[in-house]
């Protein structure tokens, strides 16, 4: 009797994401490794560490290939001969936004984009505005998660989608980014907030309703 090994492989392949995710975002320089200004670090340097001890690069190489939402980008450094990967968003870590990140201007950035959220967080928000909180940017989608364009960007367990005006938000000094994987990215005030008089809607999502 034979047993396939894909169960393993993809179970293997969801903790390697998770721990991905946390280095190359999170944890880098806790476990000793410095990441450059676009946010890369030496794929080697990262296998070395006791806590990929588990990992081999087909492994990364798998995970960052078949990634449903492109979280990674491995590119080879000719100079340095050595292979890099970063996370391409999502970072608490202090990166460049300009090396890590392409700057949207009035004329290509989506005039409304789309944080996805809870009933819970939704009088804080309208009080208070989006919050980075400990990440370096708010989050956004470039289209409501109700439009079928196949490229939704939030997590499936939202139940409110909160939209703000970029271009009103860009005229008072506000940045927006995009990443290699298509997530709208603004880092806020000089407090990390976006305020409610950015915002240009608010929608919950079963049953489907703008709610303001």
């Amino acid at each position: 009797m034979s047993f396939s090994r894909k169960p393993f492989v993809e179970n293997k392949d969801i903790k390697t994401s998770k721990l991905l995710s946390w280095l190359l975002r999170h944890g880098a320089e806790s476990q000793g490794l410095k990441l450059d200004d676009a946010g890369f670090v030496d794929v080697q340097a990262l296998l070395n560490l006791k806590v990929c001890e588990n990992i081999s690069l087909s492994d990364i190489k798998r995970v960052v290939e078949h990634n449903d939402k492109q979280r990674f980008t491995l590119r080879y450094n000719e100079n340095e001969n050595c292979l890099l990967i970063r996370a391409n968003q999502g970072h608490s870590l202090k990166v460049n936004d300009d090396a890590l990140l392409t700057l949207l201007t009035e004329e290509n950035v989506p005039h409304t984009v789309y944080h996805g959220t809870f009933f819970s967080k939704l009088k804080c928000i309208r009080e208070q505005g989006l919050n980075r909180m400990n990440r370096n940017h708010v989050h956004f989608a470039s289209k409501l998660p109700t439009e079928d364009t196949g490229e939704n960007k939030m997590r499936h367990n939202i139940q409110a989608v909160v939209g703000v005006d970029t271009l009103k938000a860009m005229k008072d000094g506000y940045k927006f980014y995009k990443s290699d994987n298509e997530v709208i990215l603004c880092p806020g005030n000089d407090k990390g907030i976006i305020p409610p008089c950015y915002f240009n809607g608010i929608w919950k999502l079963s049953p489907f309703k703008k709610l303001e």
